[in-house]
């Protein structure tokens, strides 16, 4: 009898292995300048062993981190979820599969005016300038929406000019008056208030409230070609989304310093210092529909995709969450 089970154990040993063999353990992406993202603390953290991250350079735009992993230069890529929802209408073959950055009442955009500025509501916007990161992705959408509320009608929204302003420039750009209002988040923002002489406009919690903003996505070639990689990918910055969310804020600060300071890039840490929250709502980074509807409806509404182009079910996946279905 035990020699009979022998090959049969053979084979299942020799068919396991093959089958983990054919799938990558290399994921190429693209990272943030003096920050840490989720996947490189779940590397950190050995949550993707025996999975490894290949850094390629650097970003500061969602839509072209996406776009990027869309045509196969990186394996995988974040951006706010509106500019996902319009790279699918486009016919790329991406899925999100999870959430990494939202807004929250310590992490989030603000759009800031000088103070003494006549701007005080969304129709003064009209025929001002507004300076941000990029545009087509988070926010402009909020800044869109803002007017939409306010009452400024689509032709007048046209008259509001969005202007592309590196971060690390905008406040400058804000207080030389090149601009008329500034959106500002993370310790941009915290220095800029502390230097004083600005003021919040609005901000995206006060439109939204917390909310999970942005996802990380996969094409549906690397999904199916790499389910098992993906799983770990998955499971790896869900755990990694949870350390945040049940560390101290010392920890997490003290971690990622550490982090930046091992992957010798040439970079200053100061920024992570002022790091408070990621703004993920769902435990895990779990994504909920209403996350993706929300944005659908919104450019359905703008005209910038077709009714019924994009459904939000097919745009995201939990399948490889360890969290979804309230996990813990």
């Amino acid at each position: 009898m035990i020699k009979r089970l022998i090959p049969l154990i053979f084979l299942l040993t020799a068919c396991g292995t093959a089958q983990g063999s054919t799938e990558t353990q290399e994921l190429r992406y693209q990272g943030s300048v003096g920050a840490v993202t989720f996947p490189e603390l779940a590397e950190d953290l050995g949550y993707l062993k025996p999975v490894k991250l290949k850094w390629i350079g650097n970003t500061i735009s969602g839509p072209q981190d996406i776009q990027a992993a869309a045509t196969g230069q990186t394996d995988f890529g974040g951006a706010f979820n509106g500019a996902v929802i319009k790279l699918i209408a486009a016919k790329a073959p991406i899925k999100a599969v999870i959430s990494y950055y939202g807004s929250d009442q310590n992490s989030y955009l603000g759009y800031y005016a000088l103070d003494g500025s006549p701007i005080r509501s969304a129709r003064d916007l009209v025929g001002k300038k507004v300076g941000m990161n990029t545009l087509g992705a988070h926010a402009e959408a909020v800044l869109k929406e803002y007017l939409k509320r306010g009452g400024v009608s689509p032709e007048e929204a046209k008259q509001v000019e969005e202007v592309v302003v590196p971060p690390v420039n905008t406040e400058q750009a804000l207080r030389q008056k090149q601009i008329d209002v500034a959106v500002l988040g993370g310790i941009l923002r915290d220095k800029a208030l502390e230097r004083g002489g600005i003021h919040p406009l609005f901000k995206d919690v006060d439109l939204f409230g917390n909310f999970s903003a942005g996802t990380y996505v996969l094409t549906d070639r690397f999904i199916a070609r790499n389910p098992g990689t993906t799983k770990k990918f998955v499971d790896g910055v869900a755990k990694a989304i949870q350390w945040t969310q049940t560390h101290s804020r010392e920890e997490v600060v003290a971690k990622f310093k550490d982090i930046i300071a091992r992957r010798h890039r040439n970079e200053d840490a100061t920024s992570v210092g002022y790091w408070k929250s990621s703004g993920v709502t769902a435990n895990g980074g779990v994504i909920a529909a209403q996350e993706f509807q929300r944005w659908i409806d919104w450019l359905e509404g703008s005209g910038e995709i077709k009714p019924g182009q994009v459904k939000a079910a097919n745009a995201f996946t939990n399948a490889y969450n360890p969290f979804a279905g309230g996990a813990r």
